[in-house]
């Protein structure tokens, strides 16, 4: 059996519900919902609070006193105080106060539980604090959750959906900062992270997998995450690259049939014999103009250009019809 055949054939038959796996399953990883709940609070900061004003720093890995590090998903820095913005992409119901160590997700008849981000942004906070030297009145703690999430609890004010977090930055007009402070405030955050890079965010997940397996008296275990990040990318790149290469010659074909159908058929005019005593037959003399030869030539052509590593049945047969016809014209003129 043929499978480089087989796979191009069900490829061209069914690459919508390949692209469509591909997709949903990329969607369904925490990386992603993460990231896309970064991006989400990263463009509405922008849009919504004047750069002038609000400097914005993502992804801040910081060193800790425990040899570890902390990562921050936003540091918006301002006159008005340094707000640590922390980013929960969730659905469901949410259940928790600010006392709780845990705070309960319910999505239907399930529940899961999950780390307190008021708890898990303080670790934070203090972090930025002891890089920046400032008291505690200069920071701020914002917790935003994205996504189809509903409160069913009451919340601080600094816990907030959407964009509640833009209206609760705002609400903060007491300056608190000098315009020397917010620059030099930068300046210690641009050289007090970690660079990012790969290396930095699995070196920060290890260390919170190893915080975690202590917590909880177990061998802390690697994680195939990593190496699901990695290979997400390049297997998308080469679903879609072999979408597009399958979808082109699909063009190529179909262009080649229209345009097929639209070269005139061979002129034949009926030529009379010279008669001759024993018949008044009339043969058939059939006349090609140099301009359907062309035309046959470059559909030929372009058709084994299409067929070099596409095994398509379709096409191959496309191929040979037309080169036969050209070679049969090409006999016909000469």
């Amino acid at each position: 059996m043929d499978f480089g055949s087989t796979f191009q054939v069900v490829l061209s038959e069914f690459w919508y519900l390949i692209l469509l796996l591909i997709i949903l399953g990329l969607i369904r990883t925490p990386w992603f919902k993460g990231k896309t709940g970064e991006f989400l609070v990263n463009a509405s900061a922008r849009l919504l609070l004047n750069k002038s004003r609000y400097h914005l720093v993502k992804n801040v890995t910081l060193p800790t006193t425990d040899d570890g590090t902390t990562q921050i998903d936003h540091v918006l820095v301002s006159e008005f105080g340094v707000f640590v913005v922390e980013t929960k992409n969730m659905k469901g119901w949410i259940f928790g106060n600010p006392h709780q160590r845990f705070w309960t997700q319910k999505i239907y008849r399930s529940n899961y539980k999950f780390q307190n981000p008021l708890h898990q942004n303080y670790k934070h906070v203090k972090t930025l604090q002891a890089l920046l030297g400032f008291d505690d009145h200069q920071m701020h703690s914002v917790v935003v959750f994205v996504g189809d999430s509903t409160f069913k609890t009451p919340m601080p004010d600094q816990v907030t959906r959407g964009l509640g977090y833009v209206s609760y930055i705002k609400s903060k007009q007491e300056a608190v900062l000098s315009p020397d402070q917010v620059k030099e405030a930068l300046e210690k955050v641009a050289s007090g992270r970690l660079k990012e890079s790969f290396a930095t965010d699995r070196a920060h997940v290890r260390h919170v997998r190893g915080l975690v397996s202590e917590r909880h008296g177990v061998a802390p275990r690697e994680s195939r995450s990593g190496l699901l990040k990695i290979l997400i990318f390049p297997v998308l790149m080469l679903g879609v690259g072999a979408i597009g290469v399958n979808a082109y010659s699909n063009f190529v074909s179909g262009a080649m049939a229209i345009g097929t159908k639209r070269v005139s058929e061979p002129r034949v005019e009926q030529a009379a014999r010279p008669a001759e005593p024993s018949s008044n037959s009339v043969v058939q003399r059939v006349h090609q103009s140099p301009s359907e030869l062309f035309l046959a030539r470059q559909e030929c052509n372009s058709l084994i250009a299409a067929a070099i590593g596409n095994q398509d049945p379709r096409l191959l047969r496309d191929r040979d019809k037309a080169c036969a016809r050209y070679k049969a014209l090409q006999g016909e003129i000469h």
